[in-house]
């Protein structure tokens, strides 16, 4: 069976655009272009960067608690303690790679004019 480790990478390395290279601190790292989405320290621990307000809105869920190293700032840090945390730790990954700072460095922006028309045949009458 595969490690704890091994699944989480297994499931986010397939995204479209996810890169893997080790951490500067031990680990694996998963980045969209430029941008690191978080990183595995092993199968114990993931650590991933967020906005403060989201990580706010994450920690007084309990999906997160603030950064083992650095709780002031927007980094959250998930402990993995068994196999069913590997669900909660892979849908930290997917809230970070579906942010909306990410879109553009995994799929080109449309021209002006294909947005236009896109919008138009978005937006529903709701009154």
């Amino acid at each position: 069976m595969a490690s704890i480790a091994d699944q989480i990478r297994g499931e986010v390395a397939a995204w479209p655009g996810v890169t893997t290279a080790p951490h500067r601190f031990g680990g694996v790292e998963f980045r969209v272009g430029r941008r690191e989405i978080g990183h595995l320290h092993g199968s114990h621990l993931a650590d991933l960067p967020f906005p403060v307000r989201v990580r706010e809105g994450l920690v007084s869920e309990g999906r997160a608690e603030p950064h083992h190293v650095l709780p002031a700032s927007g980094w959250v840090s998930f402990r993995i303690q068994r196999r069913q945390d590997v669900a909660a730790a892979v849908d930290l990954f997917r809230l970070n790679y579906d942010r909306p700072w990410l879109v553009t460095a995994r799929t080109p922006m449309p021209s002006p004019r294909s947005r236009d028309s896109h919008e138009k045949h978005k937006r529903v009458d709701l009154g």
